[in-house]
């Protein structure tokens, strides 16, 4: 399976501009089975989020529909969505095929208030794609393992975010340490560019369960990177070395 990265720096409010540009980055494909984009990839974050938000039949969500059907591959990243009058951060999942599964981010920054007018996810979400169990975090997830921890549910994480450079350690470490003790892979894409919060440094990557970089983007700079990832090796590992099984 093929896995692109899709590192960009997204203009606050400029949706239609924004989508633009992705379709500009992805142009027709690459061949990869899954396109991760970042979190809030097509109007920037926004804590308010009144100016930006759509709703699942809005511009954001179609255009990813659109897109997978036209590149032949899964298209995900996050949006804010206003729905039965509460505002998400929902991570939404379009497939090829037509198929949408979505996530609404769980745990949300206090710090930065994000929790005065978003409304927090109750579910933690695994889909599977082509054979792939994935499991769906937000930016902030990263930060909480118990909820990450792996129930031998999931091959693999995906997390999205707006991370700025001056918690960069953290970004760097936290990715590693996910893939290490949940035995899987981690599919991380940070933002680059900046916002009125600060500067990002992208530093997006895919993890392989050892904790390895399969590949990563450079920093901050916009561009789309794409690996092959092992699953055969990922079962391997799992079965020589039963890490899972000997949780608690």
């Amino acid at each position: 399976m093929r896995i692109a990265l899709v590192q960009t720096a997204p203009e606050n409010g400029r949706i239609e501009e924004n989508l633009k540009h992705f379709d500009q980055l992805i142009g027709s494909g690459d061949g990869s089975d899954i396109y991760i984009l970042p979190e809030m990839f097509s109007s920037g974050q926004y804590l308010d989020p009144r100016p930006v938000a759509e709703s699942m039949d809005g511009q954001t969500v179609t255009w990813m529909k659109n897109t997978a059907a036209r590149i032949g591959g899964a298209v995900t990243g996050s949006v804010a969505i206003l729905e039965d009058g509460h505002y998400y951060n929902r991570l939404c999942f379009a497939t090829p095929q037509g198929d949408l599964f979505c996530y609404d981010k769980h745990h949300l920054f206090s710090y930065s208030g994000e929790n005065l007018l978003f409304t927090a996810g109750k579910d933690r979400v695994v889909i599977t794609y082509k054979g792939l169990r994935i499991l769906l975090h937000v930016c902030y997830d990263l930060r909480f393992p118990i909820f990450t921890r792996n129930r031998d549910d999931y091959d693999a994480i995906i997390y999205v975010a707006n991370w700025p450079v001056k918690r960069l350690l953290a970004w760097d470490t936290l990715v590693r340490a996910r893939a290490i003790e949940n035995q899987c892979f981690v599919f991380a894409v940070n933002r680059v560019g900046q916002d009125q919060f600060g500067d990002y440094p992208g530093h997006s990557f895919i993890i392989n369960p050892y904790g390895q970089t399969v590949c990563e983007t450079k920093e901050g700079q916009e561009e789309m990177v794409s690996s092959e990832i092992d699953l055969e090796k990922l079962y391997s590992f799992r079965q020589k070395f039963p890490v899972l099984q000997d949780g608690d």
